[in-house]
């Protein structure tokens, strides 16, 4: 009789570990396959590529136009004295306690913001506003834009609304009336564009097998550069002229590229097959058969309901139940924040640094490319101590800038260069660590709210940048700083280079318990 039971109650146990088996099988199969089709990557794929990582180029435009835009343009004495009084100007004046009469500006008087409407002797706040707004619309469309490209719009669609609404909305702010209305726009261009860099990466990277990923994924950071690089030229052709005319040369010829995308982009055949659309996926994966089995097991990827938005950042709540994942997360935030502050600052207070800010720009982007060689060799290198390294270099070379001075232009040219350089490379490390850090449950949210994390760093940025303008401390000083005492989390995060990674927190938290009593790194 107990044997008999016996028997009775392990053959459902048996029978479930048998499909479970044949479901996993099941989904290696496809997995392989669909990794197989994408893995011939040839004239027509890298085409592909570029046209989607095009999107980056008029993201880093936007992200950096107010180095010109919002500058604070230079000045000289039209007199040395104002009706017959003791009132002097000079080089060393202070321009809101001397007559409007004895003095003008170098250049256009609507060259910029600032002279356009009068902001001269307007506060830190008002003259760091505009990129300040910008960077808060990123955080919060970052927020608000995410899910939805999971979810019903999809990347391709996603990406091509951005574009647009950035666009339009650049093209809108020619017709700022005033510093207040000029913000609003500035904020709604940085709510637009947050999802753009996300997109492009996610259908780079799901469009290709995983030999290629990490090849395309260089292609996102390069048009990211030229974008950046192609501003200098833009705005000293425009340097006669208003800002707005710099806007209208960036944002005119950024409408053209949404319907580019939209003909001729492909979406992620991924999430194609995670909506069940499977047709559409099929003209995509060459050379896949659809046999029954593989049908039956896409029809389990079909969501079987709508999710709430609730569910949607679901995810998040899953930090929370693990003390050493909460833990973990604040760390790598903090990391964010001090790292952000370098990458974003440095470019954008090239201003302060005394120096032909045309010139300047160009110098700064150059630096990308051998960042880019860096990273490629550090692949194979530990995690913490490349990360280490280069965030304490580029805090250093940030606080020299201080000390260095004025007197010594090159110099600082030269250690703003090397901060922006070590702060690439710390950056692009730093996003690796971060994937290997969490399982796969909670990757997506997880790297979402540390690059939420680099944003709110950079929303002070252009405060200190205006404070700046009178005494490096509080711009180069305070970049140095903080990106310094952030490597101190450092130390309480684990190695990752090596790993295999996880799926859940349950087997993250026994892999770590595992390393941990073994003495692994």
């Amino acid at each position: 009789m107990e044997a008999a039971a016996s028997v009775q109650t392990s053959a459902p146990s048996q029978s479930h570990s048998s499909a479970a088996e044949h479901e996993r099988k099941l989904k290696q199969s496809w997995d392989d396959m669909v990794e197989k089709s994408l893995g011939n990557f040839g004239w027509m794929e890298f085409l592909q590529a570029v046209l989607v990582a095009v999107a980056m180029f008029f993201d880093a435009q936007q992200s950096f136009i107010s180095i010109y835009t919002d500058n604070y343009p230079t000045w000289h004495c039209t007199n040395t004295n104002t009706n017959n009084t003791t009132t002097t100007c000079s080089s060393a004046s202070d321009i809101c306690k001397i007559p409007r009469s004895s003095w003008s500006w170098d250049s256009h008087p609507s060259m910029t913001i600032i002279s356009h409407w009068g902001l001269e002797c307007a506060s830190t706040f008002i003259t760091g506003l505009p990129q300040s707004a910008f960077f808060i619309g990123c955080l919060l469309g970052s927020s608000v834009l995410a899910a939805l490209a999971d979810s019903s719009l999809g990347r391709k669609n996603m990406l091509v609304f951005s574009c647009v609404s950035m666009s339009i909305t650049s093209l809108l702010i020619i017709f700022s009336p005033n510093i207040w209305v000029y913000s609003a726009l500035k904020f709604l261009i940085g709510f637009w564009r947050s999802s753009i860099g996300t997109c492009v990466l996610v259908l780079l990277t799901e469009n290709v097998s995983a030999e290629w990923r990490f090849r395309v994924g260089i292609v996102e950071y390069f048009t990211f550069a030229m974008g950046y690089m192609s501003l200098p030229g833009i705005a000293y052709v425009n340097r006669s002229r208003s800002w707005r005319s710099l806007y209208l040369c960036t944002s005119a010829p950024a409408l053209f590229y949404p319907v580019l995308a939209y003909l001729f982009v492909t979406e992620s055949p991924r999430w194609l097959l995670m909506q069940g659309r499977v047709k559409e996926a099929m003209k995509i994966l060459k050379g896949v058969t659809l046999s029954e089995h593989n049908a039956n097991f896409i029809e389990t990827l079909k969501p079987k309901k709508k999710v709430s938005i609730f569910q949607l950042y679901s995810s998040i709540g899953e930090l929370f139940k693990k003390r050493w994942a909460l833990t973990r997360m604040v760390a790598v935030m903090v990391l964010g924040i001090g790292v952000g502050m370098v990458y974003f600052g440095m470019p954008l207070a090239v201003g302060n640094l005394g120096f032909n800010i045309y010139l300047a720009v160009v110098f700064n982007g150059l630096m990308e490319f051998p960042s880019f060689i860096v990273v490629y060799f550090l692949e194979n290198c530990r995690r913490k101590p490349s990360i280490l390294v280069f965030y304490f270099l580029g805090g250093i070379c940030c606080l020299m800038c201080v000390f260095v001075g004025d007197e010594s232009q090159v110099a600082k040219v030269g250690l703003a260069m090397a901060s922006f350089f070590f702060a690439c490379t710390a950056y692009s490390v730093f996003l690796i660590y971060i994937i290997e850090l969490f399982p796969t449950c909670v990757r997506n949210t997880t790297t979402s709210l540390v690059r939420q994390a680099v944003t709110f760093g950079c929303i002070f940025i252009p405060f200190l940048i205006s404070v700046g303008r009178k005494n490096n401390l509080f711009s180069y000083g305070v970049f140095g700083i903080v990106i310094i005492l952030s490597n101190l989390t450092l130390f309480g995060l684990p190695e990752t280079m090596g790993i295999v990674l996880c799926d859940t927190m349950d087997e993250q938290e026994k892999k770590e318990t595992l390393r941990d009593e073994t003495g692994n790194l």
